[in-house]
């Protein structure tokens, strides 16, 4: 390979625009939960977000998922469910927790309302945010980051904090820290991204009585793992199969669509879907050219969807486009090594910890890296997720909160979905709130406290027995 050049850039001195308590890094669903849970109590809070809203993936057309455990239950509670509950009450912009037969649970949001009622929560909060400003680096001084440097429009800055909390998705703060990371599998393959897109005027009653009443023999394959009685009772829905279709379709028009499923999401307004068909393999979602040629190529894959679904999926006869995702929505890049590495063995055994900060119950869902399908595992209940993991190794005043926590490519595959890193975010706030309060490093507050405190604000965590747990077992900090 060729050398890289390189230029000397001059040293300058660099104006400190802003100094906080504790700096969240990153707006989507993991930043907005944690900057609110660390201004609970009147500390200085700042978000930093490179795009003009918050919400991240919540803004790109993909249901939440995750709020509902694989018993029914309701396991994601606190600030996540109170974020939904003012989204559906003050803009109709939520649906309730819809249990699926593969996802456990979907909750459709609107992108639009999203983006509304969470800034104004974060604004309410008292959290400082700010829009179009790039995360540039680290300002370490031994193994403490004091801060980070940006670059905006305003030019070249920095920003001083006590504790930073890393909810970039990609681990871009910790990562240039010095904190050790993993990428992808163990061939460092990673799930391929999606450009979510948006089509109008579609029958979505047409479509699922389509599913529903179609006989017997024909069930094998119109869905996956979602039973067609399913349709015969939900207005609102996720399709993930109609392989025979799709199969029939590249054959007769010699489409190029890299998905050997149909996924289709209805939205809140009526006759409107989101496709997540889209797949660009080999896109480094750390890597702005790959991720331009991902936006690229997803985009270039779109007409031959729209071709397919119009001329082959009842109920699309008269759809048409209307708008594609803001972004490209990514689901894999780094992950921390932290003092914890969580494992799809953890998972499977629906494993109880003693720091539980936060309890999951999605499935480990792989896209592969490798290929066009995808891979399936539930553990049949739910399994908790240990505040170590959220904990980095070598940087004593960062937190990590969202899908780059310390986990396995496996593991990663089950706790990446937003009510989950909504979750995540919570504990992540107000764990960097107490590490400011007390003046220690967040490795050493007292984690039963924070279960305490999360508990007494609402948030679901379980008994060794499986039980929820109560905060009146837990005794008040001294």
């Amino acid at each position: 390979m060729p050398s890289t050049r390189t230029i000397q850039e001059p040293a300058r001195n660099i104006p400190v625009s802003a100094e906080y308590d504790v700096l969240v890094v990153g707006g989507g669903p993991s930043g907005l939960t944690a900057a609110i849970a660390a201004a609970e109590d009147g500390l200085r809070v700042g978000l930093v977000e490179s795009r003009s809203f918050v919400g991240g993936n919540m803004t790109i057309g993909l249901p939440v998922l995750g709020f509902l455990g694989q018993k029914g239950n309701q396991i994601i509670d606190g600030l996540p469910e109170k974020f939904i509950k003012r989204l559906r009450e003050e803009r109709d912009g939520a649906s309730e927790h819809r249990p699926c037969p593969l996802h456990m649970g979907i909750t459709l949001v609107e992108p639009e309302a999203v983006k509304t009622v969470a800034l104004e929560m974060l604004q309410e909060a008292g959290v400082d945010v700010l829009f179009y400003t790039f995360y540039a680096g680290p300002i370490m001084e031994g193994d403490m980051i004091r801060g980070i440097i940006t670059e905006s429009k305003s030019g070249r800055q920095a920003i001083l904090a006590k504790v930073v909390i890393d909810c970039t998705g990609d681990a871009d703060v910790a990562f240039s820290a010095g904190v050790p990371c993993e990428k992808g599998n163990e061939h460092g393959g990673m799930q391929p991204p999606t450009l979510m897109f948006c089509l109008a005027g579609v029958d979505t009653d047409k479509l699922r009585l389509f599913i529903a009443n179609s006989p017997p023999q024909a069930r094998t394959y119109l869905t996956d793992f979602i039973p067609a009685e399913y349709f015969g009772q939900n207005h609102q829905f996720i399709v993930v199969g109609l392989r025979e279709q799709l199969a029939r379709a590249k054959q007769e028009r010699n489409l190029a669509i890299p998905n050997d499923r149909t996924i289709i999401i209805t939205g809140l307004k009526k006759g409107e879907v989101w496709i997540n068909m889209t797949r660009v393999k080999g896109t480094d979602g750390t890597d702005a050219r790959s991720l331009t040629n991902g936006e690229i190529v997803g985009r270039a894959q779109i007409d031959d969807i729209v071709t397919y679904l119009v001329n082959y999926v009842p109920g699309f006869e008269s759809a048409y486009f209307t708008k594609t995702a803001p972004f490209i929505g990514i689901r894999e890049t780094r992950r921390i090594i932290g003092q914890y590495v969580m494992t799809q063995e953890d998972v499977l055994a629906c494993r109880h910890f003693d720091d539980s900060i936060a309890v999951a119950s999605y499935p480990i869902d792989i896209h592969r890296p490798s290929d066009d399908g995808c891979t399936l595992i539930w553990c049949g209940d739910c399994y908790d997720i240990p505040y170590r993991s959220l904990v980095p190794q070598k940087v004593t005043n960062l937190l990590v909160a969202g899908r780059a926590i310390s986990t396995t490519h496996e593991a990663m595959g089950a706790i990446r979905v937003m009510a989950t890193c909504m979750a995540m975010g919570e504990a992540a706030g107000r764990a960097a709130k107490m590490s400011v309060r007390g003046n220690r490093a967040p490795a050493d507050i007292d984690v039963q406290e924070l279960r305490r405190q999360q508990l007494e604000r609402g948030v679901y965590l379980r008994n060794p027995d499986g039980t929820r747990a109560s905060p009146a077992g837990f005794a008040p900090a001294a």
